[in-house]
């Protein structure tokens, strides 16, 4: 037989359980507006995705590489002609301007 104390703690932890699931629910709902929230700030940024920032980076690494081999090859091609005196065809006076033609 149940008596008055006993069923009014038993319909108060019902009543606890209840609210307990509702603030789960809660949670949830809030999470899930947060997660939309924070993904629609991080669009509007334009942030790069990973996958694209190690791809550009790639090719940097490469172009450099490329570029310090380019150097390289110009500064061998530079000594080449400075051997077979360039250097003499550099240090000659520059052509000079020509004058601009006059009306007759």
């Amino acid at each position: 037989m149940t008596t008055g104390p006993n069923r009014i703690l038993d319909e108060f932890a019902k009543l606890m359980t209840d609210a307990a699931g509702a603030a789960q629910g809660v949670r949830r709902e809030v999470e899930t507006a947060f997660r939309s929230q924070a993904e629609r700030a991080m669009n509007s940024l334009e942030l790069v995705q990973r996958e694209e920032f190690e791809a550009v980076r790639d090719m940097a690494i490469k172009a450099r590489a490329e570029n310090k081999a380019l150097v390289a090859r110009i500064e061998a091609l530079e000594s080449k002609l400075a051997a077979l005196g360039g250097e003499d065809a550099d240090k000659a006076s520059p052509a000079a301007p020509a004058k601009p033609r006059t009306k007759k």
